[in-house]
């Protein structure tokens, strides 16, 4: 892979990008292969970003179908019923990127990616994985870990007005630029599983309300056997409960997760244009910062919540 230089065409479309990142940069995305489960709103804006950088390949997995709630934030699906009756969301995205970038090769992978073998996900150097149960993030995340080669893992959740990414780069060494020098640095990231499990009362006080709030919400889903967004305002008591109960184990005051917080991640089953596309933007970038090895990366939270239009990056990592 290292020693295969841009072909003429190559250079000559993604001129503009290599005068900002470099040739080198530019040739490691062109041969990076990449794999995508789960297409809503916010994936959708990532895979686009990733297409018209120029990657090697995108692989796209979701076998359900096209509903009409898809395409309130999904741009890749066009609003014409002939278009898309009887297609997964996959093929019907995967038909729409190929439009954007026809020098990378866009496929879909069918069935149900927790079943997929080890060896399925060494074909790739980034996976990313949306609309997806707690249970599966872990699996996944878990069977990314037991390859020879590194691949770059993301969960990517976006709930209304609200989003988070979470990355696990393993052991990942990249160059920054400080003045006129390149220095190598060199970062070490836990697992899904490994940070989620990091005591609550370990991590600093000023952590984001909305890291706390996630998990409470995706613990609920866990524990009622729900895919992520088959949640409603009807829920509240439940979760509520269970935001009682965690606390309570890990020692912090219930109000660092308020009610109005998970009220609105609750009736946040549909995903706003606008966050989809900072959300997806960020991701992108993450991706591209990854794969070229410039640039630091994030480590390894990112929460975005429109109310105040802020982003955090929190580092929830075992002290």
């Amino acid at each position: 892979m290292d020693g295969e230089e841009l072909t003429e065409q190559e250079t000559a479309l993604y001129d503009r990008q290599i005068r900002v990142w470099g040739a080198d940069a530019q040739r490691r995305l062109s041969k990076s292969h990449i794999l995508v489960y789960g297409i809503k709103g916010t994936v959708a804006e990532f895979c686009k970003n990733i297409v018209l950088a120029g990657v090697g390949s995108l692989t796209l997995v979701d076998d359900r179908l096209v509903t009409e709630e898809a395409l309130s934030a999904n741009f890749l699906i066009l609003p014409d019923d002939n278009l898309f009756q009887g297609k997964t969301l996959a093929e019907v995205c995967c038909d729409s990127l190929k439009e954007f970038n026809p020098m990378v090769r866009v496929s879909v992978e069918k069935g149900d990616i927790s079943t997929f073998g080890v060896e399925f996900f060494e074909k790739f150097d980034v996976v990313v994985i949306s609309c997806c149960a707690l249970a599966k993030k872990k699996l996944i995340n878990q069977k990314c870990r037991k390859l020879s080669k590194r691949v770059a893992f993301y969960t990517v959740d976006c709930r209304g007005s609200c989003g988070e990414i979470f990355v696990d780069l393993q052991n990942y060494k990249y160059s920054k630029k400080k003045l006129e020098e390149n220095i190598d640095c060199q970062l070490e990231y836990p697992s899904f599983e490994e940070a989620i499990s990091v005591p609550w009362r370990a991590l600093p006080r000023r952590v984001s309300k909305l890291y706390f709030a996630m998990r409470v919400i995706e613990g609920f889903e866990d524990v009622e056997d729900r895919n992520p967004g088959e949640t409603s305002i009807a829920d509240l008591p439940g979760v509520v409960k269970l935001r009682k109960d965690l606390c309570q184990t890990n020692s912090l005051n219930e109000s660092q997760i308020p009610n109005a917080l998970l009220e609105r991640l609750l009736i946040g089953t549909r995903e706003y244009p606008p966050v989809c596309a900072i959300i997806g933007g960020i991701l992108g970038q993450e991706v591209i910062k990854a794969i070229s090895g410039k640039g630091d990366p994030l480590k390894n939270f990112f929460f975005f919540d429109a109310m105040d239009g802020k982003g955090l990056i929190e580092d929830i990592s075992d002290p």
